[in-house]
């Protein structure tokens, strides 16, 4: 495996982040000399993120409990952290890798700093920061349904966090959502929400639907010999929406817990959205977060 790779991207404002299955886009806003110790923080700190994952990757790939385990790694205890809370169906740490590392690398960018506005974006799991006032738009990109617009995030909302997640995504999944989008209050979180909202998006046992054992595709998966994914045939307008009312339901049961903020779940051009209330206050529109982007905007 190559070593870590740090560039500027062309325009010259964002960091991009390369290291084995790690890949950010990093950003800040505020004063320049600030910005810049940011960003050399950001750069220090992803020398040594992936070893230190690696050290503890056959703990990480054990399934959580409500009890937590005790990681020797910052990123590995926020992996376990977020995965607890959602430990009463099968869940291990990884479920909560990419959402991790995100809010590991923004920590390591606003310790001692002060920063109006920063994102870390590993591939469309992105954490947050923002100061008093400010607020930031996600662009939204829907790669299935030819739809893009704009996620606003205002300073008083309590999220701090993005992901998304289904079966056509860069992770195994249970479910066969297109995508479910979720907001919460880190990245590690709304990743594990996002995860098995997913993974409940399903129609088990449908002649439609393939699936194969994750060990099959990948020996080394943390999912074992448990069924996953692998394609979703034509399904009938009342199978989708029996699909994703059970995803729903998931959903709302994180939102009554405090675990998520909102939630969208997208599949064969159905949507339904979880938290209509927070959802009309950040302009959250219908189209799944398969790419993104962070855009500054004042409140």
């Amino acid at each position: 495996m190559n070593g870590p790779r740090i560039v500027w991207l062309p325009d010259g404002r964002r960091l991009h982040m390369n290291h084995g299955p790690i890949d950010l886009v990093v950003e800040a806003f505020g004063a320049a000399g600030e910005v810049k110790a940011a960003y050399r923080q950001a750069a220090r700190r992803f020398q040594t993120i992936l070893g230190e994952l690696v050290e503890e990757l056959t703990e990480l790939r054990r399934p959580s409990s409500l009890k937590r385990r005790s990681f020797a790694g910052p990123t590995a205890r926020r992996m376990e952290v977020a995965a607890s809370r959602f430990a009463e169906i099968f869940v291990t740490p990884m479920a909560a890798v990419a959402g991790s590392v995100a809010d590991e690398m923004l920590a390591a960018m606003l310790a001692g700093r002060s920063l109006d506005r920063a994102y870390v974006n590993d591939g469309g799991d992105i954490a947050i920061h923002l100061a008093k006032g400010q607020s930031m738009k996600a662009a939204i990109a829907g790669a299935l349904h030819g739809l893009s617009d704009r996620l606003v995030i205002r300073a008083d909302d309590r999220v701090r966090g993005i992901a998304t997640s289904g079966w056509r995504g860069r992770s195994f999944s249970f479910g066969i959502a297109d995508a479910v989008t979720v907001l919460a209050k880190d990245g590690a979180s709304a990743d594990v929400a996002a995860t098995l909202i997913a993974n409940a998006v399903d129609l088990p046992r449908h002649p439609a639907i393939r699936r194969q054992c994750a060990c099959d595709i990948q020996p080394d998966s943390d999912l074992g010999e448990r069924l996953v994914t692998t394609d979703v045939g034509l399904l009938g307008d009342n199978e989708i929406t029996l699909a994703l009312e059970r995803g729903r339901a998931v959903a709302e049961d994180y939102r009554r817990h405090g675990l998520i903020e909102a939630a969208a779940l997208f599949l064969g051009g159905q949507s339904r959205i979880c938290g209509d209330d927070f959802v009309e206050k950040a302009t959250l529109l219908r189209a799944p977060i398969f790419k993104s982007h962070m855009e500054p905007q004042h409140a």
